[in-house]
């Protein structure tokens, strides 16, 4: 059981990695749209038309690949989701399992036993 969810841990880990290392380069990518912004604002000569021409340019092609972008990254938000489901639902079974035979070796009778008793009991009382 531990080993189980040392394993199931280490994988959620894993997919934290992931998503920090996502989260540092957009904050990256954000930084260095704003230094281009600001150093096309910067000057007010014809490298500052020019910078601010490139800048816009670079808005445009952002905003042609945003799409594409959006589509990747909900593709793995959505496989990540289902791998974090999946590894919730593998725990949930292996902790029911476990209650489920403490429960039994200490004589403590099942669903099942109750309902075979009561149906037993109902026969013998007709």
């Amino acid at each position: 059981m531990v080993k189980k969810l040392k394993s199931l841990a280490g994988k959620a880990s894993a997919e934290n990695d992931f998503a920090q290392t996502v989260r540092d380069s957009a904050q990256q990518i954000w930084l260095a749209g704003l230094g281009a912004f600001a150093k096309a604002q910067q000057s007010g000569t014809k490298l500052g038309t020019e910078g601010i021409k490139m800048f816009d340019a670079l808005v445009k092609e952002g905003e042609t690949r945003q799409s594409f972008v959006r589509k990747v990254t909900g593709d793995k938000m959505a496989e990540a989701a289902a791998k974090a489901s999946g590894t919730w639902d593998k725990l949930e079974q292996v902790f029911e399992d476990r209650v489920a035979r403490s429960l039994s070796s200490l004589g403590v009778p099942t669903k099942k036993d109750i309902e075979r008793l009561s149906k037993r009991v109902a026969e013998l009382t007709e």
